[in-house]
């Protein structure tokens, strides 16, 4: 009796949060706590925040604590600050906020211990299959939950849809659609006369592309977003057998982020082309990705004006799921896919209902 007395006490302390990730988004997440923390009782209290170079404990303030971690010096070990933090417990709350490979690695570590995970970082679920299956055993060995609404969609009702007609015995025949904010958002704007690349430059600093914006131009970012999709409609996509065309011309792929940025204007002039070609055809430009039984691809397309793909603007996602359900008519999502304020308000939301 004792002992269930106990495990029951235990399972009742009151979570914690920490933070991995201090860059736009990370900062967000930070900003929407603290406007929010003094109208809802339930959010837990922060314990720590941290990035590659620092880990700062919040017991001072959050707000000195993101200050500290932004201004922190790179650090030379090897293991990042976050690895050796003190140690969360089972109930508590890890929120990613990086596009970390070694991040990503951490997350069936931590759902194998109870640690719950939030993120936004869509390495988990859409990089390699072996750590996306490695993350749903964990989930279920630790029986903890897995927030993942802000990898796609910037938190549109998306994967909750898709996990929720399958759940319901549907089966997917295929999905597309626009799944990128970013370049949803250089599609709509691009008008053919001013250069492309002052348009990435101008997505990027309003936080609509990935820190580097060849994870979008690339459609590496879209891949991820489609594996994460396609994953959870019970195919088991490895990366690979993505077809993915690539808005980056090989002279810049290899580059590091400064350096692309210096040569960047070597994307406009395949790019105006692309958009003389589209417009006689009286068609616009689209970068889509799409997943069937048969395969999936990932690439810019000339759509008519009258496509629905066409329609929206800003950064929409517009996505189409076909199923037994909607074999003629699709169940299409459409809403803002890009940005810091949405992805954070996604995250936080995620935070909110595993704490509920």
């Amino acid at each position: 009796m004792s002992t269930v007395v106990q495990l029951a006490t235990a399972r009742r302390r009151v979570p914690r949060l920490a933070l991995l990730g201090t860059g736009v988004v990370g900062t967000a997440f930070v900003g929407r706590y603290s406007r929010l923390r003094d109208q809802l009782d339930r959010l837990p209290e922060f314990t720590w925040l941290a990035n590659s170079r620092s880990l700062q404990a919040c017991s001072a303030g959050l707000a000195d604590a993101l200050e500290l971690a932004r201004q922190a010096p790179a650090q030379a070990s090897a293991l990042p600050p976050w690895a050796e933090a003190e140690s969360l417990h089972a109930g508590d709350v890890v929120v990613d906020a990086t596009a970390s490979e070694t991040v990503a690695d951490w997350h069936a570590e931590w759902l194998s211990r109870g640690i719950h995970v939030v993120t936004a970082n869509k390495l988990g679920n859409g990089g390699a299959l072996q750590r996306s299956q490695a993350i749903l055993r964990a989930r279920h060995l630790g029986a903890s939950h897995y927030g993942d609404s802000a990898t796609v969609g910037a938190g549109l009702p998306l994967l909750r849809s898709l996990r929720a007609l399958v759940a319901g015995g549907d089966r997917i025949h295929r999905v597309e659609g626009i799944l990128s904010g970013s370049l949803a958002w250089l599609f709509n704007h691009y008008d053919g006369v001013r250069p492309f690349s002052g348009f990435v430059r101008q997505a990027r600093d309003a936080g609509y592309t990935e820190p580097d914006p060849r994870d979008d131009l690339s459609g590496e970012d879209v891949r991820r977003k489609l594996l994460i999709l396609a994953r959870a409609a019970g195919i088991d996509l490895h990366a690979e057998q993505v077809q993915v065309e690539s808005l980056v011309p090989a002279s810049l792929a290899s580059l590091s982020v400064t350096e692309f940025d210096a040569r960047m204007e070597a994307l406009d002039a395949p790019l105006a082309e692309r958009f003389q070609q589209a417009e006689q055809a009286g068609a616009k430009l689209r970068f889509v990705g799409r997943f069937d039984s048969q395969g999936a691809s990932v690439g810019l397309q000339a759509l008519p004006e009258s496509h629905p793909f066409c329609a929206g603007g800003g950064t929409d996602n517009r996505v189409a799921i076909y199923s037994d359900r909607y074999a003629e008519q699709p169940l299409v999502v459409q809403g803002p896919g890009a940005g810091a304020e949405v992805t954070a308000a996604a995250l936080l939301d995620d935070v909110l209902n595993i704490v509920r």
